[in-house]
């Protein structure tokens, strides 16, 4: 958590690979998601399904499977057959989302958005999402504290350059709701 402008969606864009650090590095153990909902990578000449098998093959998975899981998951029934530049935003997320939790991550990078779409559609979202914990781990950059009570367990707030640890949620938000504040 943090003001805006303190390098919370910078620091999920260089854990995720798809920005690089000025200096230094930056070491992945395990698969580290892109950010959820992103879909800035996605080819937008080609079709949902085109861009779901080209993603399955990169992560070494069974474009079928993959395929079959977005399917179901993102609702977008036909269109899944057009090409992506003639989705509207919510479709490109919907797709993202899905094609995100159909590959097992050992970390799932969120930047503010947890879920998308209408009310039942974000529900689903959300159910799908915490299913995954059992065998992922979650790393959110948020200014809501109803979804850090809701998905962390402890976290840090981006204050005047520096990072602060936080070893429980509650903490963390008790800090952010006093640096809003001032």
């Amino acid at each position: 958590m943090g003001m805006n402008g303190t390098g919370k969606s910078t620091l999920i864009r260089l854990l995720s690979g798809a920005e690089l650090p000025d200096s230094g590095s930056i070491f992945r153990e395990g698969k580290v998601s892109w950010p959820m909902g992103f879909s800035g990578g996605f080819n937008g000449t080609m079709s949902g399904i085109e861009n779901i098998k080209f993603v399955a093959r990169i992560y070494g998975h069974d474009p079928i499977k993959i395929i079959s899981y977005v399917e179901e998951f993102s609702e977008l029934g036909n269109s899944i057959n057009l090409p992506i530049k003639t989705y509207s935003r919510g479709m490109r997320a919907r797709l993202a989302f899905g094609v995100c939790l159909a590959i097992d991550f050992d970390c799932y990078l969120v930047d503010e958005v947890i879920a998308v779409g209408d009310a039942r559609f974000k529900m689903k979202s959300k159910k799908a999402f915490k299913a995954k914990f059992n065998q992922s781990f979650l790393i959110v950059a948020t200014h809501s504290p109803q979804i850090v009570k809701e998905f962390c367990d402890c976290g840090i707030l981006f204050r005047n350059g520096k990072l602060e640890y936080f070893d429980t949620a509650e903490g963390l938000i008790n800090a952010y709701k006093k640096e809003i504040s001032k």
